[in-house]
């Protein structure tokens, strides 16, 4: 089941980036990102109560509401820069560079989760490098 979630993700991240290029035109990319955020926060709340997930909240520790809240804090500030890239870009150079965040994010995981990483891990971050490097050229 997961792959069919995670090939659902990169459709509907695609249509994200060619929704907002369209979406974008004309409107100032700070005042996009926070449209698109509102949407997805009621869309995020309304799969929350559509679920009966809202009962976990009380169980939620302090240490997961830390790392919870900046992980949001990080989401917000790619949601602007990429906004902003967007506006002043082409999504054909603008989306591959976004999608090294694959390889930053493998990266951070050896380094701060102590996480590790095969031989075909690297050979695939070398080969996701190399590609957007051609892609953007």
């Amino acid at each position: 089941m997961w792959l069919i979630f995670a090939l659902l993700s990169a459709i509907f991240a695609a249509l994200t980036a060619i929704l907002a290029k369209i979406g974008i035109e004309g409107v100032n990319s700070n005042l996009a990102t926070a449209i698109r955020t509102a949407v997805v926060l009621a869309m995020a709340w309304a799969v929350v109560f559509l679920t009966h997930a809202q009962a976990g909240i009380s169980a939620i520790s302090q240490k997961s509401w830390l790392f919870l809240i900046l992980s949001g804090l990080a989401t917000g500030a790619s949601w602007l820069f990429y906004y902003k890239a967007l506006q002043l870009g082409e999504v054909s150079k603008v989306a591959p560079i976004d999608k090294l965040s694959i390889v930053i994010t493998i990266i951070f995981a050896v380094l701060f989760l102590n996480e590790t990483v095969s031989i075909k891990a690297i050979i695939g971050c070398i080969l996701i490098t190399v590609g957007t490097l051609l892609m953007i050229l």
